[in-house]
Formats: C-alpha cells, sequence, structure tokens
C-alpha cells in the first residue's frame, strides 16, 4: 500500500516537473516572438498584415497589451498549479493567482477582444476570438469569485478553464505552423480554421480533466 503511494507521489511529482518544463518552454518562445514588438514599429511580423487598421490609436495599445501581457499570464498561470505552493505557501498562491486575475480580466481578456473584432479572417474568425475572449474573463472572474467563497474544488475547475484558454496563444501559433504543411486551404479559411482549433480543442482537453477528476476515474 505504501509502495503505491510513494509511486502515485513519484508519477504526480513527474507529471509537475514536465508541466513546468513545458510551461517555461513555451513562455521563453512567446518572449522570443514578443521581442520584435518592443521596437514599436508598425510594420514588424503580424502588424504588417494590420496596416489597414494600424492607424487606429485604441487597436494599437490593445495590441501591446495583449502581447506584452501574454508572457506574464502564461507563467503565473501554470505557477498556480503547483501543489506545495498551494497549500505550504497559501499566501504565495494567493497574490500570483490575484495578479493572474487581474491581467486577465483587466488587461489580457479586454485587449483579446478588441483583437477580436478587428482579426483576420472575416467574421467566422473575429468570432470565434471575441468568444474565446469572453469566455477567458469570464472563467477566470468566476474561478476567482470561487475561491473567496472557499468553493475550492469549483475554483480548481475554473482554472483549469481559464489557463486551458491562456495556452490558446501558443496552440494557435502551433497550428499556424503545422496546418499549412498538411492542408492545403484558401487562406481565408486556413485562417478561420486555426482560428477555432487554438482554443476549442483546449477546453474540451480541460473538461475532460475535470470530469475525469470529478468522477474518479
Amino acid at each position: 500500500m505504501r509502495q503505491g503511494i510513494f509511486a502515485s507521489s513519484f508519477f504526480q511529482k513527474v507529471r509537475i516537473a514536465i508541466a513546468l518544463t513545458l510551461a517555461v518552454f513555451f513562455t521563453v518562445l512567446m518572449l522570443r516572438l514578443t521581442i520584435p514588438y518592443t521596437s514599436l514599429k508598425i510594420d514588424v511580423d503580424f502588424l504588417a498584415t494590420k496596416q489597414s487598421i494600424i492607424h487606429l490609436e485604441y487597436w494599437r495599445y490593445a495590441f501591446y497589451t495583449h502581447v506584452f501581457a501574454s508572457v506574464f499570464v502564461l507563467l503565473l498561470g501554470v505557477v498556480q498549479f503547483i501543489p506545495a505552493l498551494a497549500y505550504k505557501y497559501k499566501k504565495v498562491h494567493r497574490t500570483i493567482g490575484l495578479a493572474y486575475v487581474v491581467i486577465v480580466v483587466l488587461l489580457s481578456g479586454p485587449s483579446g477582444f478588441i483583437m477580436g473584432i478587428y482579426a483576420n479572417g472575416g467574421f467566422y474568425a473575429k468570432i470565434s476570438f471575441v468568444i474565446l475572449s469572453m469566455l477567458w474573463i469570464g472563467f477566470t472572474a468566476t474561478a476567482y469569485m470561487k475561491a473567496l467563497r472557499g468553493k475550492i474544488e469549483e475554483h480548481k475547475a475554473y482554472m483549469v478553464r481559464s489557463y486551458a484558454l491562456t495556452l490558446s496563444a501558443i496552440t494557435l501559433r502551433t497550428y499556424a505552423y503545422i496546418i499549412p504543411s498538411l492542408v492545403h486551404m484558401h487562406g481565408k479559411d486556413e485562417y478561420i480554421l486555426i482560428a477555432w482549433l487554438s482554443w476549442v480543442p483546449n477546453l474540451i482537453v480541460a473538461e475532460l480533466l475535470i470530469w475525469r477528476k470529478w468522477t474518479n476515474l
């Protein structure tokens, strides 16, 4: 029995270590993708495709807010899933969690909503990103409210949903790299597909993880 407990503990630590390693890797990757935008040039990378709206000051503010905040949200979010931090260092956990909530609800989410309205790919891509930003804000705010009310299991479930959507920043770029080499599609259709793939599968996986935990499978 004790061997089973130790084995379970060992594999849990391995999973946490792998998750943290991946999170740090993707955060560094996002940081590298973000660095070119620190020049504030209006024709860098993605901005080169937005020349028709680059003159809109509020859109530029939304873009830079969203891009720069994403790096912090990715790292802050994954740290919240470290059991030792949540149980042994509750004050640190709460402080980091509050920072995550503030950034998502007040900065990343709203700026993502504005960017979604002006997204490339037409109506269906815009709808995808607008829904994504609304769900992201909603799940994150709900997770915070559940924690305040002491409903910890529900808080955890909503944090899983929230972070699954946070990871859309990574999955979007992953699909944008993979899809063109696998499927030959019209540029607009390809972008619509990537827009939905960037977060819907993430949310499905999150729901499966929550369901598995609650059903003890």
